[in-house]
């Protein structure tokens, strides 16, 4: 069924951190920060994929996030929903069956043998293609994904992801001048200020995750 009908994205937001904190996504540690794919240090760690273990929390935020995408892009917007690998790819799958839309996924690199294809799944020409993952920090990942796409004719203008960083000012910039609109339920500063109000954590870490959140390239470098 298509959802039309929840809160406004403040709300959702909320909740959403809420949920991920509930479920135990939400990792923070000041003392022993985690190593990032970049290779830097971060106080903050995030685990989206745990969501599909929970059907309850899994079904809520994937209508909260199809009704988002709908709310911000159009009822009418997309012809095929596609999952970026890996974590992409049953999000996608939960968002397309709401939309009643066709469901692909994108491989990181061709396969390597058969069709060598990067596009798994029916893709053609002159689709609106909606790219679904689980979050996004700076938004460099999505850009090949959505290069894949342009290459089959279709088109993807648009991505929705679960958790959006909200830290680097560069991010909707770099996903923009690559004509990609981002559409997201929640931020490391709604999850802040939910793990607040549940004191979830501890004042110190807190307010060291805060710190972070509000220099994370100096507090980098620092350490």
């Amino acid at each position: 069924m298509i959802p039309t009908s929840y809160p406004d994205a403040q709300e959702m937001a909320r909740l959403t951190a809420r949920m991920l904190l509930e479920i135990k996504a939400v990792h923070f540690n000041a003392t022993e920060p985690f190593t990032l794919a970049s290779g830097l240090p971060s106080p903050t760690y995030i685990d989206c994929r745990k969501l599909i273990s929970f059907p309850r929390i899994r079904a809520t935020l994937m209508d909260f996030l199809t009704v988002t995408v709908m709310r911000n892009a159009g009822f009418e917007a997309f012809d095929n929903i596609a999952g970026g690998e890996t974590a992409g790819i049953p999000f996608a799958a939960f968002v397309a069956e709401r939309m009643a839309l066709p469901m692909t996924y994108v491989r990181k690199k061709p396969k390597g043998y058969g069709r060598n294809a990067r596009i798994e799944g029916a893709m053609t020409e002159g689709e609106r293609v909606l790219l679904v993952e689980d979050l996004t920090t700076d938004g460099g990942s999505k850009l090949s994904f959505v290069d894949a796409i342009r290459e089959t004719g279709a088109t993807c203008g648009h991505t929705a992801v679960i958790f959006y960083y909200g830290i680097f000012p560069e991010t909707e910039k770099t996903l923009g001048d690559h004509g990609v609109d981002l559409h997201y339920l929640c931020t490391w500063w709604d999850v802040l200020e939910e793990a607040r109000a549940q004191a979830a954590f501890d004042k110190n870490t807190l307010t060291e995750v805060e710190a972070f959140l509000n220099d994370p390239r100096a507090w980098q470098a620092a350490r």
